[in-house]
């Protein structure tokens, strides 16, 4: 688990914290937080143990169970990606994610009667990106292929 006295990777006023999935991440890990632990953090402190560089990877064991923290994460990860399929798409996206306990597990996220999203999880502990661009990047691919099912099949997406 990254613990406070690591090096932040994100820092306050980088221009990356505009970027609209970064700041939908923050929204959804903010409402997350029941016990307002966040209340009084940075946008960069809130989105930066999401950041796993090669030396934080490396302190995490490679088998291992995800504590809530982490699977927390997860939700508002693709809680923020069926966000952004709703913006892009204007019909509600659900994301529906089943995990294990040892952190394997699977996650659609369904535009109506459409699976616009599927995706398969495995060590779920390990949970982060290499960088916050490496973030975004996935995002959008991700947002991408939604969107483009959603707009090829939106009379299932309507249902």
């Amino acid at each position: 688990m990254i613990e406070e006295s690591d090096t932040p990777v994100l820092e306050d006023g980088n221009e990356l914290l505009e970027h609209p999935f970064l700041k939908q991440m923050v929204v959804q890990l903010r409402a997350v937080d029941s016990y307002g632990t966040y209340d009084n953090w940075s946008d960069a402190k809130v989105l930066d143990p999401l950041i796993l560089t090669k030396a934080r990877r490396r302190e995490i064991p490679v088998v291992g169970d995800p504590d809530e923290i982490v699977i927390s994460r997860v939700k508002a990860f693709y809680n923020g990606v069926a966000q952004m399929i709703e913006k892009e798409t204007g019909l509600m996206a659900v994301p529906v994610i089943n995990l294990t306990h040892e952190g394997f597990g699977r996650v659609f996220i369904t535009v109506g009667k459409l699976v616009a999203l599927d995706k398969t999880l495995r060590d779920v502990h390990r949970f982060g990106f290499d960088s916050p661009e490496k973030m975004i990047a996935d995002v959008q691919k991700l947002l991408a292929k939604a969107v483009e099912l959603v707009n090829n099949h939106r009379e299932v997406a309507k249902l």
